[in-house]
């Protein structure tokens, strides 16, 4: 993992969680080539060795979370550089979505096209009451292509995201909340406190369970029910032997906070 990202800001809040900031306010932190190029290497960094890393919370800067794709960049572009690019943003949406580690989206305003979809990667969302999201790439002679057909109807259901998606209009964050796509709402600063609170209750848990709780929900709610529980158990025996699951009993039975190393 890079110290330095062009269209990033990485602040880590300790040792265990970090927050990823998209940097291009003047823009409402559209994504550019550049943007996507930034993320990919990030979580894919993350993902092969994420280090004392537990836990991400990822935001944007200025007034908004993501207006989606920068359309001034794709002004003019041709066929085969647009397709070009587009892999770049496959590929990040993939590296969110494979993070090992938990992703916690912290929206704070619009969240637009492949903001939307960025969001939807995450692992679970809050939102300020002023945030919007919206999938509006029909109006544009496109549709979603970051895994929005995907994640949204995940999220909030077949028919709803398919009445959102077909005619590209917004929805709030009280919507979004109350269809399952945002976990809670708030006023704009209480937002950060929020992410970064349940940030670090999740990162002082046992971090190889948090790994494979995430792999076992995310692949699960994919196979049959039969198949889930198998994968679960898998994931399960799989701690076992961990010295965390040593430290966590140990911990419980000597009435004091637990150490783990995740190990």
């Amino acid at each position: 993992m890079k110290q330095t990202y062009e269209t990033l800001s990485l602040t880590p809040q300790d040792d265990h969680v970090l927050l990823v900031t998209l940097n291009r306010p003047d823009v409402l932190n559209a994504m550019n080539t550049q943007l996507g190029l930034d993320l990919v290497n990030l979580f894919e960094s993350i993902a092969m060795s994420p280090g004392l890393l537990r836990c991400i919370v990822l935001t944007g800067s200025g007034k908004g979370f993501c207006a989606g794709g920068d359309l001034k960049q794709r002004n003019g572009m041709s066929s085969q550089d647009w397709t070009a690019q587009h892999v770049v943003f496959e590929r990040m949406a993939r590296a969110l979505l494979d993070c090992p580690l938990p992703i916690v989206g912290a929206i704070n305003g619009a969240a637009f096209g492949g903001g939307c979809e960025l969001a939807c990667c995450c692992d679970f969302l809050y939102a300020a009451e002023n945030a919007k999201f919206a999938l509006p790439e029909v109006r544009l002679g496109i549709m979603p292509g970051a895994g929005g057909t995907q994640t949204l109807p995940r999220a909030i259901g077949e028919r709803r995201a398919k009445e959102h998606i077909l005619t590209g209009k917004p929805f709030t964050a009280a919507q979004a909340e109350l269809w399952g796509l945002v976990n809670e709402v708030m006023p704009i600063e209480a937002l950060m406190p929020r992410a970064l609170e349940v940030a670090k209750l999740i990162a002082s848990n046992a971090p190889l369970s948090t790994r494979q709780v995430k792999q076992s929900v995310s692949r699960g709610l994919r196979m049959s029910l039969g198949d889930g529980l198998a994968f679960e158990i898998e994931a399960y025996n799989r701690l076992v032997a961990t010295e965390d699951r040593h430290e966590g009993v140990r911990a419980f039975n000597e009435k004091r906070k637990p150490n783990f190393q995740g190990r």
